[in-house]
């Protein structure tokens, strides 16, 4: 009821139209047993409970990868690992140079008096040809392992450590003079005693030990026709190199004639 009016539902007016269209339609299907309906919805309900969760759905589709982060901040330093294996030993130095002397020591007690001069003498003379001969031995020794030759001369090589000038004085006592290379096949020569014993260095007969920056050979001969000196030398660096090694691949460098090293030397066919 609105305003002392009667007010009728939607639903209600549509019913009442269609009432006469009914009628109609009946009259024409008298002998129609079959009676027409028509549905009409209803008014919209309350809504209702909320229902359950349901089931998860599927994965979705992977995503595209993310930005780079940012570095992180530096790990503290981990503990020391173990020691590795031992490497290979080196290979065997030079010798060192000589040291002083030492103290003398104290006096010994005093022999017993006898007549020995003799004996004493005889005992002397023996240790110096017993000397004598184990210096001769060494000498062969080390030419049977170490010796080249050429037509005219003969090269060998000297495993004992020594300072240049003791090393000549060396060759001198055995009536030669060190390695004096003249040319291609003596160079040669004297690299092979350097290359079969496995050594990577030898000191030869050059210097320029009379006068600064003019080598000459160790027996005062000049070296005008052949030489094999590396690129760069001879140099003289730190002003201290006025003598000459040969290296293994027959070159020739200046060097300092105060170290320690095995040497080649020389002897005249000739002479031998």
């Amino acid at each position: 009821m609105r305003g002392g009016k009667l007010v009728l539902p939607a639903v209600l007016l549509s019913v009442m139209s269609l009432l006469p269209l009914q009628i109609s339609f009946g009259q024409h299907m008298a002998e129609d047993s079959c009676t027409v309906q028509i549905l009409v919805p209803g008014l919209k309900g309350e809504p209702g409970d909320k229902g359950q969760k349901g089931a998860p759905g599927r994965p979705g589709r992977v995503g595209p990868p993310g930005e780079i982060g940012q570095p992180g901040l530096q790990g503290q330093k981990g503990i020391m690992g173990r020691h590795g294996k031992v490497g290979p030993s080196g290979f065997k130095g030079f010798k060192g140079d000589m040291g002083e002397p030492g103290p003398s020591g104290p006096n010994g007690e005093p022999g017993v008096p006898c007549e020995c001069t003799s004996i004493r003498k005889m005992i002397g003379e023996m240790d110096i040809l017993v000397s004598q001969l184990s210096s001769e031995l060494k000498f062969i020794k080390n030419a049977v392992a170490g010796m080249k030759e050429t037509e005219s001369k003969v090269y060998l090589l000297v495993k004992e450590a020594k300072r240049y000038a003791d090393a000549e004085v060396h060759c001198q006592s055995r009536g030669g003079h060190l390695a004096m290379p003249k040319d291609d096949g003596a160079n040669a020569a004297v690299a092979g005693c350097i290359t079969d014993a496995g050594l990577s260095r030898v000191y030869i007969g050059i210097h320029d030990l009379d006068h600064e920056g003019k080598f000459t050979y160790v027996d005062r001969s000049p070296m005008t026709t052949f030489s094999k000196w590396k690129k760069g030398e001879p140099n003289n660096a730190y002003d201290d190199e006025d003598c000459a090694e040969m290296v293994a691949s027959g070159e020739w460098t200046d060097v300092a004639c105060h170290p320690t090293m095995y040497f080649v030397c020389e002897f005249d066919k000739d002479a031998i």
